[in-house]
C-alpha cells in the first residue's frame, strides 16, 4: 500500500506544471470577470424566465457573456439543450442542407454521433435529409494536409474538427495545430464554414478556437464550463449569421433565441461560469498527476505529464478487464454521491461495446466533477477526467492505486 509520501514526491516533481496551469487558471478568470463586470450582471439576472422566456434579461447577458469570453460575435447558451452532443447536432442540422457535404478531418467521430451523421443507420441522421459525409484520419497525430486539400476540391459546406479523443487514442488537438489548420483551409476555400466540437477544452488554454478562425464552436455546460453547478445544457458560439441558424433549428424558425424559458437556469449558469477557471485548473492538476502517479508504478499513460495539454482527459492503459472494474470502483468510492454503488460494464445508448462508467457525481454525467469511464475492449484504456477540487482528486487518485494494487 502506498502512503501520502508517495503523492508528495509527485506533487514536487509538479510544482513548475501546477504554477503553469495556476497562469492560466488566472489568465482566464480575469476574463470571466471582466466579462461580468462589461455587461453589468445584476442579482435581478439570477431570475429566470417561464412559459415563452420572452424578454429574458439574465439569459440574454450570459449569451454575451459566452461570446465574449470566446471572443465570437454571438452565443446561444440553453439549458433546453440536453448535452454536449445535443449542441453539436443542433449545429450541424442548422448548417447543412440536402445535398451539402461534412467532412470531418480528425477521424471519426465519437460514438454518440454516429446515428446523428448517419455513419449508423438512423432514419433522422444528416443522411437520411440527403446531406453527404466523408472523413480524413489524422496523421502522425496532426492534420492530414494533403488529403485535406483533395478533398476541398470537391464542394464541402462544412468541415467538422473534434477536438477532444472520445474513445480513440490519438492525442487531442491543441489551439497552435487548429490555428494552423485552419489558416490552410481559409486560404483555400474562404466559405467553408469551420466548426469545433470543443468539449473538455474550455479554459485548458487562454485562447479559444474562435480566436484562430473557427467560425462556430459548441459544447456541454455540465463539463468545463458549468463548474459542477450548471445542473444541464450547452452552449454554441461563433459568427452571428451562423448562431442565428443554430437558434432557429433549436426553437422555431422566426423566433430563434428571442424564446426559450431559462426557468432557475440563470443562476447556475453564471455562477457556474464564474467558477469553471478554478474547476477546470483542479480537473488539470489531477489530471496531470493521475498521469506521473500511474506512469511511476509502470503503466502507459496519455498525455504524459510532461506533454502539453489540450482537454482535461487523461487516458491510462491498464492490463485487463479487471483493472478497468477495479479502477471505476476506486474512483466511484471516492466521491461524494453513491459512493457505495459498484460500477458494472453494461451496453449504453450510441455505443457498440460496453461501457465501464464511474461518476460519484452531483449531476448526473458530470464530467467536471471526477469521473472515468471506458469501453471494455483492448487495450484496456480508463478515460479519467475532472474533479471539482485538486484536494479530492488527490484523494481519489491515491485511492485507486492502492485499489490496483490489492
Amino acid at each position: 500500500m502506498l502512503d501520502e509520501s508517495f503523492i508528495i514526491e509527485c506533487e514536487n516533481e509538479l510544482k513548475d506544471k501546477f504554477n503553469e496551469l495556476d497562469n492560466i487558471c488566472r489568465l482566464n478568470s480575469k476574463k470571466v470577470l471582466d466579462a461580468f463586470h462589461k455587461y453589468k450582471v445584476s442579482e435581478s439576472d439570477l431570475n429566470g424566465t417561464t412559459g415563452y422566456g420572452y424578454n429574458d434579461e439574465g439569459r440574454s447577458k450570459i449569451e454575451k457573456i459566452f461570446a465574449y469570453i470566446f471572443d465570437a460575435e454571438s452565443a446561444l447558451v440553453r439549458s433546453q439543450f440536453i448535452s454536449g452532443s445535443h449542441a453539436i447536432t443542433v449545429s450541424l442540422f442548422a448548417l447543412l442542407r440536402p445535398n451539402d457535404k461534412l467532412l470531418t478531418i480528425t477521424g471519426l467521430p465519437y460514438d454518440t454521433l454516429h446515428e446523428v451523421i448517419g455513419i449508423k443507420d438512423n432514419n433522422s441522421s444528416l443522411k437520411s435529409y440527403g446531406i453527404k459525409y466523408d472523413y480524413i484520419d489524422l496523421k502522425d497525430n496532426d492534420f492530414d494536409y494533403e488529403k485535406i486539400k483533395s478533398e476541398l476540391k470537391k464542394d464541402v459546406k462544412v468541415i467538422h474538427i473534434q477536438r477532444s479523443r472520445g474513445y480513440s487514442l490519438r492525442e487531442s488537438i491543441s489551439i497552435s495545430k487548429l490555428a494552423r489548420v485552419i489558416k490552410f483551409i481559409k486560404n483555400i476555400n474562404k466559405d467553408i464554414i469551420i466548426f469545433v466540437d470543443n468539449c473538455y477544452c474550455e479554459l485548458v488554454e487562454n485562447i479559444s478556437p474562435i480566436s484562430v478562425g473557427a467560425d462556430i464552436c459548441a459544447g456541454s455546460l455540465i463539463k468545463n464550463m458549468g463548474a459542477g453547478i450548471a445542473l444541464n445544457g450547452g452552449y454554441i458560439v461563433g459568427k452571428e449569421k451562423l448562431i442565428n441558424l443554430c437558434a432557429q433549428r433549436l426553437t422555431l424558425p422566426g423566433e430563434g433565441s428571442e424564446v426559450g424559458p431559462s426557468n432557475d437556469a440563470n443562476r447556475r449558469f453564471l455562477q457556474g461560469l464564474f467558477l469553471s477557471p478554478s474547476a477546470v485548473n483542479s480537473a488539470l492538476k489531477t489530471s496531470l498527476l493521475a498521469s506521473l502517479a500511474f506512469e511511476k508504478l509502470g503503466y502507459k499513460v496519455s498525455p504524459r505529464y510532461i506533454d502539453e495539454r489540450c482537454d482535461i482527459v487523461e487516458l491510462i492503459y491498464l492490463k485487463n478487464k479487471e483493472e478497468m472494474i477495479k479502477f471505476s470502483e476506486a474512483i466511484q468510492s471516492s466521491g461524494p454521491i453513491d459512493s457505495h454503488v459498484k460500477p458494472v460494464p453494461e451496453k449504453m445508448p450510441g455505443y457498440d461495446d460496453e461501457i465501464i462508467m464511474a461518476s460519484s457525481s452531483f449531476v448526473q454525467g458530470s464530467t467536471i466533477e471526477l469521473s472515468c469511464d471506458g469501453p471494455i475492449r483492448k487495450p484496456y484504456v480508463i478515460f479519467l477526467q475532472g474533479s471539482l477540487t485538486y484536494e479530492y482528486g488527490r484523494i481519489a487518485i491515491l485511492n485507486t492505486i492502492n485499489k490496483l494494487k490489492e
